[in-house]
């Protein structure tokens, strides 16, 4: 009986492979990357493969789930705070 245990890189490689076929919304894809601005960057870039398929203002994009995974980024933005009132 063999032993095979996966590493991290062959789980991360899983994951980017069942993500594939999956999409986010702009929004959640925003969220994920770490803003609005960058998603735009790396989509104009051709980093993250996005799709509009309507021509309207407000329609939805979906962007490439596994794209947007590999250029996650962790937000070290703190909440804001409350003021309390007298």
């Amino acid at each position: 009986m063999t032993d095979f245990r996966m590493t991290s890189d062959d789980k991360l490689a899983v994951i980017y492979t069942v993500m594939n076929s999956k999409t986010f919304g702009q929004r959640e894809a925003a969220d994920i990357v770490g803003g609005r601005g960058r998603l735009f960057r790396l989509v104009g870039e051709g980093k993250i493969r996005a799709e509009k398929p309507t021509k309207v203002q407000n329609g939805k994009w979906f962007c490439n789930a596994s794209d947007v995974l590999r250029y996650a980024a962790v937000s070290y933005r703190k909440p804001r705070k409350v003021k309390k009132k007298k």
